[in-house]
């Protein structure tokens, strides 16, 4: 070093005014590097970055907030920047990089490298104008409704939940009349003033309380899938897979029933 950094006698070893100096200052490079450590380690194992979500319309409010405070609990230092978009800007922005994570209502349009899972289901009611045969019931079947002319919204506004409502009905084994609804709100809450329409299929998220129609659950239940999508080959970070993996394992709000798909995946031939 050019200068003596200790002193010694027979009975101790002091420090010199430059040991001193260079303790000090190594400690502090030693405090540093320690906190880079620290640091490093956090993005390593998600405990930090930043995490953009995209959700369509139709996806319940109440399930990207529920996922953002589990993620505020599990990891404090992850930004979760949540953005509402319309399908195809959605499904563009995915691909292009601009979103992490999309969330949407049922499943997307196939695209290259992109992975859809379903997150949860959320049961579906009918509804009925007040004085219709089964609005007394406190559940209805849909095969009761095979022939009473069904409103639904128009597929260029809500794509993947008139997908959704399609799928229930195919798998209830039901092919009602369908009449397009004036109604642009998800809600669809002037239904009642179209008088072409017998009945709405709804969720308990989306009705809107105090309307005159009779909402009456589904039997046997059926349920409106909301899905994640996400492209694993393209993950800026830790982060992202983490949050991936606790929304698919959180627990659910009440109101909504997990629902275990196989992951899927369109891969380059």
């Amino acid at each position: 070093m050019g200068t003596p950094l200790l002193t010694r006698t027979t009975r101790r070893v002091a420090l010199t005014s430059a040991g001193a100096e260079f303790q000090q200052r190594a400690n502090t490079i030693l405090a540093e590097v320690a906190a880079a450590a620290a640091v490093v380690k956090q993005w390593a194992d998600g405990d930090v970055g930043t995490v953009r979500l995209g959700i369509t319309p139709p996806v319940a409010p109440a399930l990207p907030g529920h996922l953002a405070a589990v993620m505020r609990h599990e990891a404090p230092g992850v930004d979760l920047v949540m953005r509402r978009m319309w399908l195809n800007d959605l499904c563009s922005a995915l691909l292009d990089g601009q979103v992490d994570v999309a969330m949407t209502c049922g499943p997307v349009p196939a695209q290259l490298g992109v992975v859809s899972e379903v997150l949860c289901g959320e049961p579906l009611f009918v509804g009925l104008r007040a004085g219709h045969r089964l609005a007394a019931k406190d559940e209805v079947d849909l095969l009761d409704l095979a022939d009473a002319t069904l409103g639904m919204h128009s597929d260029a506004l809500f794509p993947t939940w008139v997908l959704a409502q399609k799928r229930v009905l195919r798998l209830a084994g039901v092919r009602p009349p369908v009449a397009e609804l004036a109604d642009t709100d998800f809600s669809a809450l002037k239904w009642l003033t179209q008088s072409n329409v017998d009945w709405i299929l709804t969720t308990t998220s989306a009705a809107t309380p105090g309307i005159s129609a009779a909402i009456r659950p589904v039997t046997p239940q059926h349920t409106a899938e909301t899905m994640l999508h996400w492209l694993p080959s393209r993950e800026p970070d830790v982060a992202v897979r983490r949050f991936v993996r606790m929304a698919l394992s959180a627990n659910m709000p009440p109101g909504f029933v997990r629902r275990k798909g196989t992951p899927r995946c369109l891969k380059a031939s």
